[in-house]
């Protein structure tokens, strides 16, 4: 009997250079919990050091206000859970770029990562828009040198690019990665059968 897993749903069309910026999309038998049916964001890479990113789709049932004295309830933000290192570290990607926010880091084009924290919380209590906009994260996801290579020549991630800063901070859950598996192409058309919980058919 053919290994349904190496035959039907293990695809290796998205090879190439590890690149920061790019999306991870995690195969559907992934099963660890902080990275079954993840999409992860690569906010850093260095191929001598390793890499660094945040899992964009997993709520974690809190609200910023949960974590954070200074936040009205009346403006409040859902928490993502980024991955399971630094869960005492609270991180945000945005759209806002320098301008608005000082100090922020431009780590793909329209994407930016952290800055000024007293700016973030002024934006987010003015009542700005935060969907599209803005996300916070609690924990990281890390790989040692070479770990993130090693996993991609063996489709642990399937690797692409976003289209749009704006539409990458919006959605969540398994629907965010469904979507993130149609952008990957024909190739992947398989993955899309496979519910989170494959135990649940």
């Amino acid at each position: 009997m053919k290994d349904i897993i190496t035959d039907i749903f293990n695809v290796s069309a998205t090879k190439g250079d590890v690149r920061q910026g790019a999306l991870l999309v995690a195969e559907p038998f992934l099963s660890e919990s902080y990275f079954n049916h993840g999409v992860l964001s690569l906010v850093d890479y260095n191929p001598d050091d390793g890499a660094m990113g945040v899992v964009m789709n997993y709520r974690t049932g809190n609200m910023l206000s949960d974590v954070l004295d200074d936040i009205s309830p009346q403006y409040d933000a859902p928490v993502y859970c980024g991955g399971p290192l630094g869960q005492d570290r609270l991180f945000f990607i945005h759209t806002l770029g320098p301008d608005i926010i000082s100090e922020a880091r431009e780590y793909a084009p329209g994407l930016f990562v952290g800055g000024d924290f007293n700016a973030i919380t002024d934006y987010v209590n003015s009542g700005y828009q935060l969907d599209g906009v803005l996300r916070f994260f609690v924990g990281y996801s890390g790989w040692s040198r070479g770990q993130l290579e090693d996993e991609l020549s063996e489709n642990v991630w399937a690797m692409t690019d976003f289209s749009d800063a704006h539409e990458l901070l919006h959605g969540s859950g398994d629907s965010y990665w469904h979507r993130c598996v149609r952008q990957l192409g024909d190739a992947y058309r398989a993955w899309q059968l496979l519910p989170r919980n494959i135990h649940a058919n």
